[in-house]
């Protein structure tokens, strides 16, 4: 490869790189605007850490569980040391033919921050903001590289007869989120009053959340089409194809089934749909049609009305949807890989439902033993008094839209 191919293919790593990023601010404007406005300083100042615990922690210990080489232990776990450690090349040998070392890392670090951004929103309003950062240290350092080790990291699921197939990460990043949701909201329980008669807990601002949902499809292109690891034209335009129709079906599937559901235009349903969408198709956009893509979108988007309104009647409160959306579609995308499309068959089902089922356990364990030690601890949930209030004037002192004149009654000298 000449020198100008390779320059091509890691520019468009890098710019790859930049969409997933804009992706956290498009989960900052959805997780603030489907929470109420007491609490949005609270959940912006944990969408603005996590991209920095992501980064820190992925490049301490992450990167290196994640992708340990030859030192894996049976394809199950690996560790090359603390911190960037390049392999050893010879002179003259590129890292990657397509991409340099610090690239591969600085977008697979945008990845790893994404996980522990889909908890967020799921716990919010009622989490207290140190042990949710706690949490997130942990999850983003060791369990998230851990198991997707096992699939990217060339680890057992990759080596089975019939390897697990995950382009993306709708399992290996947004059901691995989900599940560390889903954990979160059964420990903490409901906020105070969610499930009492004629209790109102809608988001304050759908603008926001929209604006949110259309910057995070933005940033999906990148998170999709960064992932061919390459800019292998015809590749990457059947990812971005795949990834645009996967979000306008499960739009579709969402607003058909909400309004069934309610005779209402429902426009959270039809946001968090385009979101199901992307995250169904995200395991197969390589590989699937776009007919393919259009039923994994559509029938995503299905999925989480149904499952946002049985999470509701078994009284799990999941304040933006993430469990459905990410848990749920996660686990449907990846799936579908084994149903339709050219990987089908029996043996890649099987294999489907192997690696959904080791990841779901890894993930749900970890989560919950790492969420009951804090609440044994360092404690989990806020007073009932902070949570009535809200988190932003208790524990950040602010407000989000309002100034407020904070004097310092100092003592006059006499």
């Amino acid at each position: 490869m000449n020198t100008s191919e390779f320059l091509v293919h890691n520019l468009w790593l890098m710019l790859a790189t930049l969409l997933v990023f804009v992706m956290h601010l498009g989960f900052a404007g959805l997780e603030a605007g489907l929470t109420r406005q007491k609490n949005t300083v609270n959940i912006l100042f944990k969408n603005t850490l996590v991209p920095g615990i992501g980064l820190l922690t992925y490049a301490l210990v992450g990167f290196n569980l994640m992708y340990p080489g030859e030192g894996a232990y049976a394809g199950v776990f690996g560790f090359r040391g603390f911190g960037l450690i390049m392999p050893t090349l010879k002179a003259g040998v590129l890292y990657n033919q397509h991409y340099t070392f610090l690239t591969e890392f600085i977008f697979q670090a945008m990845f790893a921050a994404t996980a522990a951004t889909i908890v967020s929103g799921a716990v919010a309003e009622r989490i207290k903001i140190s042990s949710f950062l706690l949490f997130a240290c942990l999850y983003v350092g060791l369990c998230y590289p851990i198991v997707g080790m096992w699939k990217w990291g060339g680890g057992w699921l990759n080596q089975l007869s019939t390897p697990f197939y995950d382009f993306a990460g709708s399992t290996l990043v947004h059901a691995v989120g989900g599940w560390a949701a889903l954990a979160g909201t059964l420990i903490l329980g409901p906020r105070i009053g969610r499930y009492e008669v004629g209790a109102r807990f809608g988001g304050h601002s759908l603008p926001l959340a929209t604006i949110g949902v259309f910057l995070l499809w933005f940033g999906w292109f990148g998170f999709n089409g960064g992932s061919v690891l390459s800019a292998d034209p015809e590749k990457v335009s059947q990812v971005f194809v795949n990834t645009a129709m996967g979000g306008a079906a499960g739009m579709l599937g969402a607003f058909i089934m909400s309004y069934a559901q309610s005779r209402l235009y429902d426009l959270g349903m039809v946001l968090n749909g385009v979101l199901a969408g992307l995250v169904s198709v995200t395991a197969g956009a390589d590989v699937f049609h776009i007919t393919h893509s259009l039923w994994a979108g559509l029938v995503g988007g299905g999925l989480v009305v149904l499952f946002t309104h049985l999470m509701n009647r078994l009284r799990i409160d999941d304040p933006v949807g993430a469990v459905p959306v990410h848990l749920v579609c996660g686990i449907w995308g990846t799936l579908a890989i084994g149903m339709f499309g050219p990987l089908a068959g029996w043996s890649q089902f099987l294999s489907q439902v192997t690696g959904t089922v080791a990841i779901g356990t890894a993930c749900l364990s970890f989560s919950i033993v790492v969420f009951m030690l804090i609440r044994k601890t360092l404690g989990l949930r806020v007073s009932p008094k902070v949570e009535i209030e809200g988190l932003d004037r208790s524990e950040h002192g602010q407000a989000a839209y309002e100034m407020e004149d904070y004097q310092r009654h100092d003592a006059v000298p006499a």
